[in-house]
Order: structure tokens, then sequence, then C-alpha cells
């Protein structure tokens, strides 16, 4: 390489946009280095693979070049893989191979596939599988290993085994290839076969497997692969991390995480996220704080993702307070996550006004709402009861913003309808959407027939629902909700009827707890253990107290069946999160506030208890169901009884 030669390449390495490209482009080809193969070939390769807005430029270099070599087709067709349009690799690759003066290499076939892989076009893989094995690429180790991922990807798993099968010696690459493609089709008995079979396996190799089981919810497995490993590195203990968290196995995720602590790992970005998710699910508040200041002690405040999760932490753990001091105190610039996680949270709360506000913040802030943050601020209308604003929002996203509406927004207007009363103006809006509703629409509209007690519209709806989803438990069991609180045990025998021939089951219902930074799960109906006699011991107290001095009596409207009133108030005094308040009014200190997240929406009666706990015992409770927030205090809740 000669001096202008490593001039310009020198340029090329500090380049960082494309203007700056396209000043030493024209220094090139001042000084006749434009027709150089190396010199071009590096043009095109800082265009098509460095630089996030130049692949129409590379495309264009590689155009006007008399004659361009296999690498200057390869770099393009590398940048076109992994671009929006991974369709254009394979324009250019059927370009090349038109061209007779330049043939195909390893590097060529290889970029190629892995657009058919994103594509997920079998017909486009096969066909240049064939080519491959004509030109005896099929069993280079580059080509071979590429082929695997794109048939699994493509669904073909099978045909990925074949691949490999053909290879004569395979690396711990192509063998990691192998194990990736089974367990990227849910086939963990395939990837447990070839990692049993592999030899020398890597760090990759473990996780890998580790991945797998997690992704399938075995974390036993996930857990004994873990133990058995030489040596950890930091994507092992983020992987199983993670995978405990997404997995609703939160205490695992903690547990996990201190022990990597104490063996002196320091944590990254991605176990931090993968914890921080835990503590979302969770409502583990206290540990979040923990976490929140490990984050500014090893200096990891700047990145995004990781203050985008502890903004979503602390929101889902109902202490909006600390994510807008997050929001606030963000180093750096604030992404389109980083504003609608925290709208979302504002959302959750139930402040609708705010979540508005701040929305119009992010627009002036020049960040451009997307279908996601769209989807999000009608959530938060919805659930404050804006009606006319959200629908100003959605005529703006169609009018303004351009955004079709997808059928998560239709939901959301479809609740939005739903929780005011508006059964009937719900029922006409899907009846009238221009996409087809799907089962999760008519179930939204089902969940307020129940709310609101409307049985004749929830038997149409349920009509509706019997064609597009017949096997769905939570639609039969809010249906026999409705038949019960209209008093009609008749229609509720017939419909449990109904879901014991389909031999479906109730989703239990559970609420958490964090007392002392330990949390604690109760299930209504449970094995009685020290911690449930704890929990129903002080609760039988709170109840003959609210009695008492508030006059409470359990509305048992709800209980699905036709048994004694005495018998139906058991029922629904036990329910979870009944149990976990009187658990924490047991265990935490006087003047604490008690947090709760429960898998279910609260039903009537626990929302009721909760506002004269508040009241009779001067206590404020934060209870996160699957829908909002509530937060009771001085016997009034946050929703204004709108849930």
């Amino acid at each position: 390489m000669n001096c202008a030669e490593q001039f310009c390449i020198s340029l090329l390495n500090n380049c960082k946009n494309l203007k700056s490209l396209k000043q030493i482009h024209a220094h090139a080809t001042k000084i006749g280095l434009d027709s150089d193969p190396f010199v071009a070939g590096k043009l095109i390769l800082h265009c098509a693979v460095n630089l996030s807005d130049a692949l129409h430029y590379a495309r264009q270099l590689l155009r006007h070049n008399p004659d361009p070599d296999a690498f200057m087709y390869n770099a393009l067709i590398r940048g076109l893989s992994d671009s929006d349009s991974p369709e254009n690799s394979i324009s250019v690759f059927n370009t090349m191979i038109k061209n007779s003066t330049t043939l195909p290499d390893s590097f060529s076939f290889a970029f190629t596939l892995k657009a058919v892989a994103n594509l997920r076009c079998f017909r486009a893989g096969s066909q240049l599988h064939c080519q491959a094995l004509s030109r005896g690429f099929n069993i280079h180790l580059f080509v071979a290993t590429t082929l695997i991922s794109m048939y699994a990807e493509c669904g073909y798993v099978l045909f990925s085994k074949k691949v490999f099968d053909e290879i004569p010696d395979p690396n711990v690459v192509t063998w990691n290839a192998m194990v990736t493609a089974f367990i990227r089709v849910n086939d963990i008995v395939g990837a447990e076969s070839v990692f049993d079979l592999m030899p020398g396996k890597g760090l990759d190799s473990f996780n890998l497997m580790i991945a797998g089981y997690t992704k399938i919810g075995e974390l036993e497995k996930a857990r004994r692969v873990f133990m058995e490993m030489p040596i950890r590195d930091e994507v092992s203990w983020s992987t199983i991390i993670v995978g405990c968290a997404h997995s609703g196995h939160f205490d695992k995720a903690f547990g996990f995480f201190r022990e990597l602590q104490c063996v002196g790992m320091r944590p990254n970005e991605a176990s931090l996220t993968g914890v921080l998710s835990a503590c979302a699910q969770a409502g583990a508040l206290e540990f979040a704080k923990i976490l929140h200041g490990l984050i500014e002690k090893v200096g990891l405040v700047w990145i995004a993702p990781v203050n985008n999760a502890l903004i979503d932490t602390y929101s889902k753990c109902g202490s909006m307070d600390m994510a807008r001091l997050v929001f606030e105190r963000m180093l750096g610039k604030k992404n389109i996550v980083t504003w609608t996680s925290m709208i979302a949270g504002l959302a959750m709360q139930g402040y609708g006004e705010e979540a508005i506000s701040l929305f119009h913040e992010m627009e002036e802030s020049r960040i451009k709402p997307d279908g996601i943050a769209f989807i999000i601020i009608l959530y938060a209308c919805s659930h404050a009861g804006l009606v006319e604003q959200g629908c100003e929002i959605f005529d703006k996203m169609t009018k303004v913003y351009g955004i079709e509406p997808a059928i998560e927004h239709y939901g959301c207007m479809v609740d939005l309808y739903s929780r005011a009363g508006q059964l009937q103006k719900a029922y006409d809006f899907v009846v009238h959407m221009s996409t087809p509703p799907n089962a999760i629409i008519w179930r939204t509209l089902l969940g307020a027939c129940s709310f609101f007690g409307d049985v004749k519209l929830a038997e149409q709806v349920k009509e509706r629902l019997s064609k597009t989803d017949p096997n769905n438990c939570s639609d039969h069991v809010l249906l026999s909700n409705i038949y019960a609180v209209a008093g009609k045990w008749k229609d509720v025998a017939k419909t449990r009827m109904s879901m014991a021939e389909l031999k479906m089951k109730k989703s239990p219902g559970w609420s958490m707890i964090e007392v002392d930074k330990v949390m604690y799960r109760f299930v209504a109906g449970e094995k009685q253990n020290n911690v449930i006699a704890e929990a129903q011991k002080k609760l039988k107290e709170i109840i003959l107290k609210l009695r008492v001095e508030a006059g409470y009596i359990p509305q048992v409207g709800s209980v699905l069946h036709d048994i004694e009133e005495e018998e139906k108030e058991d029922a629904v005094i036990t329910h979870s999160e009944k149990l976990a308040v009187a658990f924490g009014m047991a265990r935490l200190c006087e003047g604490s506030i008690i947090r709760i997240v429960k898998n279910l929406r609260v039903c009537k009666d626990c929302h009721t208890i909760m506002k004269l706990i508040s009241e009779v015992y001067r206590l404020e409770i934060v209870l996160r169901d699957r829908s909002r927030f509530h937060t009771f205090k001085n016997g009034i809740c946050s929703c204004r009884d709108y849930w």
C-alpha cells in the first residue's frame, strides 16, 4: 500500500458521516484512486456497513465502478442484508452472478443467505443452496453455518440438520449454530442431543443451552447447566437472570444477581435490566432502590436502556416520584422509549391529564411518536375516563402522523368506550372497524359487560367470541360471573359444565408483597403454612373490626356458586390480595406503605375492603392489578372507582 492509499484509508477509519465520506471520495477521485480496487472497496464497505444512512451512496459507488470485484459486491450485499430491505441483497447477488467477470465467493453466499434468513424466504434460500452446491460451497464452514441458520429461521430445522450432517469437520461455531437452530423452533430435545455430542464445548455453547431452557421455562435444567459450567462470563449470568425474570421466577432472578455480586462479577447492562424487570413485575421497590444505588456506583447511569428500565421499574412499583427523578436527571438524550416509559407509568397510575401533557412535551422535543406511543397514550385516556381526548388523539394519529391503526389501537378505543360505560358505542365501533376484530377486542368488551352487568350484550359478544376463540377459559369465567351477578344459576351451571367438558381450568389469582426485602406470594386456597396462617389470623381480626366500625358487608354477587351466603362470604374474604395486605399489616412497621402486586383484576369486594382498611387503620395501600394502579388513602382510591 502506497502513501496515498494509506492516507485515504486513515481518513476512512475516522469518518463518522456521509458528508465526510463524500469529501474523502472527492479527494480519492482527484488523485486518481477512485478506480483503485482496494480504496474503492473500502469506500463501499464503509458506506454499507459503518454508516447508518449511506447505503444508497454505496450502491451508487458500485454502479459507477467500471470493474467491481467480489469484495465490492460482498460489501454492499453485507450492508443490505442487515438493512430494512434485505431483499436488495438478493438483487445485488443476482447482478453479480450475471457479471461473468466476477465470480461469487463464500462471503457472497453467506451474506446473501443472511438476507434470506432475515426475510424468512425458504424458496430463495433453497435456490441459493442449489447454487452453492453447484459451485462447491455447500460444505464451506462459513456458508454451511449460514445455511443452518437460514433454514431454521424459515422453520425447516430438519434441513438445517441435513446440512450439518454433511459437513465433514464442523467447528464449534457450526455446532452452536445447530444448537441455536433447534432452540429457535423450540425443539429443546434436538438441542440437547447436539449439545451432548459436541466436542470441546465453549462458553457460548453453555450460554446457548441456558437461553434455550429459560425460553421454554425449564429453569431447573437451565440452573443445572449453569452450575456445570467450568467458567462463567457476563453473558452466562445475564442469561440466567433475564430467563428467570421473564419466566416469572423473581426470587430466583434476585438470588442469581446477589450471587453474581458475591463472586466478584461486575453487573453489566443486560444483568441489570434483567433484574430490574424482575423488580418491576414483582413490585419489589426496596430492592429496586438498592439496584439504583448500585447503578450510580458502577457508573452505568448514563446508559439509556438502564435508565429506561429504572423508569419502568419505579413506575410499576408505584413510585412515580422516583420515576420522575430518573427521567429528569437522565444524562444524554432521551429516546422514544424513555418518553413512552414515563408516559406509561403515568397512565398506569391513572394520571391521564399528566400523561397527555407529557405526550405533547415529547412532540415539542421533536421526538416523533410511533405506534407504541399512541397505544400508551390511548391507554392513559382509557384509564382516566378521557373519552373526548382519546378520540382526538386517535384521529391525530392517522391524520397528522399518517399511522394506520393496528388492532392494538382499535382495542384501546374499545376499552376507552367500555370503561366509560358506553357499551353500545363500543359494540358499534367494533362492528364498523376496518380491520376484522380479534378475540382480544371482543374479550375487552365482554369484560366491560361483566363489570356493568349487561347480560344481553354479553351474550351477543360471547357468541362472536365463540367463533374466533371458542376454547378460552377466561371468556367462560366472565360469562359465568355475569350470570352469577344476575342470579341466573342455571346459566352459571351450564357455562361451568361447558368448561368441565373442555377441560378448562381458571388461572389461579396470586398476590405478592415485599417485606424486609423478601417477596411473599399468596394464592387463594393454597396449602396451609406458617405465613398463610399468620395472614389469615390477622385478616380475621381486620374483617371483624371493619364489620363493627365501618359496617363492612362482603360483596358476594360475583361468587360463581349457588351456595349459602356464609360460604360465599368465606370464598370472597380469602382472596389473595386480602391475605397479602393482612400479612403486610402484621409484619411491616406502623406507618409503612403496603405495596401489593396482583396478577388478575381486583374484584369489587377487595377494592371496597382496601378503601375501608385505609380509612379505619389510617394506612396507605398501593395495589397494582393486571389493569392499573390503585392507591388507597383515607377511604378513597386514586382510580375514583373507575377501573
